[in-house]
């Protein structure tokens, strides 16, 4: 699509009555003057749009002097990887900090930002009433000043923002985390998701960070450390944080880090306490061996387990690694529903232990990844059980690129999707 396009669309916006909610127009050559049109229709008293994706559209900060009047009704707006720059940044929040405006979503990645964009987003956060829930700056070099305007903001009484995501090569450090601490423990504190994943914070970061993840007054639901140059000395802050405030944390994903088997040992704490509720737990790529599946094993059968979701994909943990891990997987108390072990260096013996164990526990289990580990035939047909059995509810398992196919006569390895008798297609 071009700007051509967009008078029709705005024309559609427009029409009497209008039921579109949703419009997503990412990925087409829009330019500002197509925005322009577009604005036409998202001005007319018929159009009720509630969602607007405008993601690398070749824009400027010529579209924001446009988007800036927000309509009403409007709820998300995405303007990611587009050419805005501050200049584009503080046209947009003239309009977010009218009082007409009811803007909750607004995302904003890789669209050439600096720490001057956040004193003019912190203007938004502080305005009454401030409906922002969810703000993503992700790919933009804000750097720590930027972080600590942005924090001036999420302090206000004001400002009621649930989601921050200043992730992927935001230039931050642990100076930020200096900035955040005192965010998470501010009264009240609203923010429920925190993303700072692929940014430099080290293990001095994340110390600072726990400093208002042990308040009462956090309330923080997810917490992504992605690629964060962190250590085990890390997983030690975040148990001894959480001791002091265990009851909120939902979702912890440390992927990417040189955590090692005695970063898992205290993670495995989180788990067992029956004061924790932590249900997601992402390890991927942590330089993990079958040690640390004898810690997570013993982890699954503790009572009660929350614990939901399990990535250990990227790790070395061979097959003796699965065989620990089954022993908790096989304990009733293992209510387990997602287990990934993409790329784990295991052999079609991981599957009879898997098999094994889902045997004895065979009604929670709902998705198993087991890509690109050289399982060969013999493994995929045990694992076929899992599918074909009534006894079991596993929904989607995964053994793409698993070297099985090539080992099977007669099966067309020029398709990524395998029939085996009696199963449905499996990926």
């Amino acid at each position: 699509m071009s700007e051509i396009h967009c008078e029709v669309v705005a024309s559609a916006l427009k029409s009497n009555p209008s039921h579109l909610r949703e419009l997503d127009l990412s990925g087409n050559n829009l330019k500002d003057p197509g925005v322009e049109l577009l604005c036409s229709g998202l001005e007319s008293p018929n159009c009720h749009l509630e969602t607007l994706r405008l993601t690398g559209c070749s824009l400027s900060e010529i579209s924001c002097s446009h988007l800036g009047p927000t309509p009403p009704h409007l709820r998300e707006l995405d303007l990611s990887y587009n050419n805005l720059e501050d200049p584009g940044v503080e046209l947009l929040c003239s309009g977010l900090e009218s009082p007409n405006c009811h803007l909750e979503t607004l995302r904003l990645t890789g669209c050439r930002l600096s720490e001057i964009s956040c004193s003019h987003l912190v203007t938004v956060l502080k305005s009454s009433p401030s409906h922002l829930r969810e703000l993503d700056l992700s790919r933009n070099n804000l750097k720590d000043p930027g972080v600590e305007l942005l924090c001036s903001g999420l302090e206000s009484p004001n400002c009621h923002l649930e989601t921050l995501r200043r992730e992927a090569s935001c230039s931050l450090s642990e100076i930020s985390c200096s900035h955040l601490g005192p965010v998470l423990k501010s009264s009240p504190s609203h923010l429920r998701l925190l993303d700072l994943s692929l940014n430099d914070l080290e293990d001095p970061g994340v110390e600072l960070l726990c400093s208002g993840l042990e308040s009462p007054n956090c309330h923080l639901e997810t917490l992504r450390l992605t690629d964060c140059s962190l250590s085990e000395i890390s997983c030690s802050h975040l148990v001894s944080a959480l001791k002091s405030n265990p009851s909120h944390l939902r979702e912890l994903d440390l992927s990417g880090n040189h955590l090692e088997d005695p970063g898992v040992k205290p993670l495995s704490a989180l788990v067992t306490s029956p004061n924790y509720q932590l249900e997601t737990l992402r390890l991927t790529d942590c330089r993990l061996s079958e040690i640390s599946c004898s810690h997570l094993g013993s982890t699954l059968k503790s009572s009660p387990s929350h614990l939901r979701e399990l990535d250990l994909s990227l790790n070395h943990l061979k097959d003796p690694g699965v065989e620990l891990l089954c022993c908790g997987l096989e304990s009733p108390n293992c209510h387990l529903e997602t287990l990934r072990l993409t790329c784990c260096s295991l052999s079609e013996i991981s599957c009879s232990h898997l098999v094994s164990a889902l045997k004895s526990n065979p009604s929670h289990l709902r998705e198993l990844d087991l890509e690109w580990n050289h399982l060969k035939y013999p493994g995929v047909e045990l694992l076929s059980d899992l599918v074909t059995s009534p006894n079991y509810q596993l929904e989607t398992l995964r053994s793409e690129e698993c070297w099985w196919c090539r080992d099977t006569p007669g099966v067309d390895t020029s398709s990524r999707w395998c029939s085996s008798p009696g199963v449905e297609t499996f990926e």
